[in-house]
């Protein structure tokens, strides 16, 4: 299997560019649990898939949304044309992926706040069908 394929048969995360330290203290938690593996799911950074860090919150969701990844990300702001909150009210389907938001990034920190969120992402991810179309879910 190539390097493409094997991609396509993972549930990738794609980390907004903004987190990417905090995001990966979670995935720490999350291969001590050999969860990964068991759930097949990769986490991925815009330089990973060529995504500029100044992408605009709807290029983010619309690449997400095209290459079937979950965004992980912080609360972005809704007061523009092209924020992350109103391209979800304008676009998200009953089949779109949704989008994770930490509830509090800075506490990413506290060792039981992220694991919280790690066992929160793993589970969403575990039940992805039943949260298609949900638009964003905060964790933890």
């Amino acid at each position: 299997m190539n390097g493409k394929q094997e991609l396509q048969n993972m549930t990738a995360i794609l980390i907004d560019h903004n987190m990417e330290g905090q995001a990966i203290l979670l995935w720490d938690v999350l291969s001590k649990t050999e969860l990964p593996d068991l759930l097949q799911m990769k986490m991925v950074m815009f330089a990973d898939v060529g995504l500029a860090e100044n992408s605009n919150d709807r290029e983010v969701w619309r690449f997400a949304q095209a290459n079937n990844m979950i965004l992980l990300t912080d609360n972005r702001s809704d007061n523009e044309k092209d924020s992350l909150e109103q391209t979800i009210r304008e676009e998200n389907l009953l089949d779109s992926l949704p989008v994770l938001t930490i509830g509090s990034l800075k506490r990413i920190k506290e060792r039981c706040y992220r694991e919280k969120c790690a066992e929160r992402i793993a589970e969403i991810v575990f039940e992805l069908n039943n949260y298609k179309g949900s638009g964003r879910i905060f964790i933890p």
